[in-house]
């Protein structure tokens, strides 16, 4: 549910307004590149010059005009946030496949998503992993978003509405953490639920203004180790009053 402020200058690829398979799957192939591009530019900052090549499959296999509202279909495939209504954002592309592929998840992970949106990163994970759990904190966009995931068939992820500060403990502990909103700070019950040797992808720091993706990992003995990534700019992490 973020957006990222980078110093990125996209091409963006408007669709027509009777997009057809073949224009999404062009636009889809651009966006590829665009993402490729933007990992070139920002090597010094996040230590390489490509993401997996299974992370860029699934970025091309999610069609993300689905995830958007139908009036911005037109504009699903620029490499920016899109609005989604309720003050929240669809993130932008780049910054999508950036925080998957810090995740460095396998076919049998189990995954946590604190902020669903509108579902897309919970879909772009879905077929890398196991199992996707993921939380949303605004019932008409977390029940949207379960609607959605469901009707385009990706059957492994679970939306539950509430308040994603505690997690979900239930089905803890998680391999991989992933938090599309800015928190102050890296939430406790979080930590707690991450697993031994597991990783935690969040923003971190004042809302509205610039924040610091940050990659947390988990030692074998439990040891906790933070590393910045870059700078973005997320909406706040909202918590139930």
């Amino acid at each position: 549910m973020g957006k990222v402020w980078l110093f990125l200058f996209s091409m963006f690829f408007v669709l027509p307004a009777q997009a057809g398979v073949e224009d999404y799957a062009k636009a889809r192939a651009q966006l590829i590149q665009e993402i490729e591009g933007d990992v070139r530019k920002t090597r010094s900052y996040i230590g390489k010059k490509e993401l997996d090549p299974k992370i860029m499959k699934a970025m091309g296999s999610v069609p993300r005009q689905d995830f958007v509202p139908p009036k911005l279909k037109y504009a699903a495939y620029y490499n920016r946030p899109l609005p989604i209504g309720y003050g929240q954002t669809i993130s932008q592309p780049y910054i999508v496949a950036l925080m998957t592929d810090l995740l460095e998840v396998t076919p049998n992970s189990r995954v946590l998503e604190i902020g669903t949106g509108s579902g897309y990163q919970s879909a772009v994970l879905s077929g890398l992993v196991k199992n996707m759990y993921t939380i949303e904190i605004i019932p008409t966009l977390g029940e949207a978003a379960r609607q959605r995931l469901n009707a385009l068939g990706y059957k492994n992820v679970q939306v539950k509405i509430g308040d994603g500060y505690y997690g979900w403990k239930e089905h803890a502990p998680f391999d991989a953490i992933i938090v599309t909103a800015a928190a102050t700070h890296i939430p406790p019950p979080l930590l707690k639920q991450l697993k031994l040797g597991g990783k935690m992808v969040i923003p971190i720091g004042s809302p509205f203004s610039t924040q610091q993706l940050m990659l947390v990992e988990k030692d074998l003995k439990g040891g906790i180790k933070n590393r910045q990534i870059l700078p973005v700019r997320f909406v706040p992490f909202e918590r139930k009053e």
